[in-house]
């Protein structure tokens, strides 16, 4: 948008021109004198500066032929890129972004990455008394492992209607439900079910909410009604049961018996 840097020094100039060429896409409008320099749209409640007016002009985006001004074919395209523009600025103050470095064929390359997009990205950034981090590497790639079978299992509910069109249609006495869902479908909600039986009934609501429903701890400790900064702790120790699950440690060779003696004492051996 270098044009609408030329064009507008301030926002209050970048508004009156965006809702200028709005109102020019509808049609042509005529132009009169308004207070100062300002030039009035007749019949509108709408006024510019005549200097932006003429810059607006020299830049192709309006046509004035007397005392008309009409759209012209760069308007449109103005106008989207306006628009667009805004709504990245809008987005933005909701991001949190980071660079990284990722290995993309082989080349390492800058990446931008937003930690908003997952709360399991903003809750790894939580450090603990010695500074270090409050959640493990370990318990945050399970949480986004469950969140994965979470979504591949179809369990999210669905709140619109679903315009989709359907593949095959069911007749009368034929199975639905999970007769329908695909073979990759089923084999998450195993995962799934399988990961919740393992961080057991106590853990695992809290670890579903923050991972799967996306739901911030404040939020689950005002439903669920616990005391303040409990439902970190309560994230922590469902999330390090769930990444034994994953990933169960070695079992340790059985110890050996010992038994007690007095001097002396020599344990039977066997003939």
């Amino acid at each position: 948008m270098a044009a609408g840097r030329d064009l507008c020094t301030t926002p209050a100039e970048r508004r009156d021109l965006l809702r200028l060429l709005r109102r020019l896409l509808r049609g042509p409008v005529e132009m009169g004198a308004g207070d100062g320099a300002a030039l009035r749209v007749e019949g509108e409640d709408l006024s510019l500066a005549a200097d932006l007016v003429a810059r607006a002009v020299r830049h192709g985006l309006v046509a004035a032929s007397g005392g008309t001004l009409s759209a012209t074919p760069q308007t449109s395209a103005f106008l989207r890129r306006a628009m667009l523009a805004g709504e990245e600025a809008f987005a933005g103050q909701h991001r949190v972004e980071v660079q990284e470095t990722v290995d993309v064929e082989g080349e390492r390359q800058a990446v931008r990455r937003n930690l908003a997009e997952s709360p399991l990205s903003l809750l790894s950034r939580l450090k603990d008394r010695t500074g270090g981090a409050f959640l493990p590497s370990e318990a945050i790639e399970a949480g986004e492992r469950l969140a994965a079978d979470f979504t591949r299992a179809q369990l999210q509910p669905r709140v619109t209607a679903s315009w989709e069109p359907r593949l095959s249609a069911r007749g009368k006495g034929e199975r639905g439900g999970q007769a329908e869902l695909a073979d990759s479908a089923i084999a998450a909600r195993e995962r799934f079910a399988l990961a919740a039986e393992a961080m057991g009934p106590e853990l695992s609501g809290v670890a579903i909410d923050v991972c799967c429903f996306c739901k911030g701890l404040e939020t689950v400790e005002r439903e669920r009604q616990w005391p303040a900064r409990s439902a970190k702790l309560m994230l922590r120790t469902a999330l390090l049961a769930l990444a034994r699950h994953y990933a169960p440690p070695p079992r340790q060779s059985r110890r050996a018996s010992h038994h007690w003696g007095a001097d002396g004492y020599r344990p039977p051996m066997p003939r």
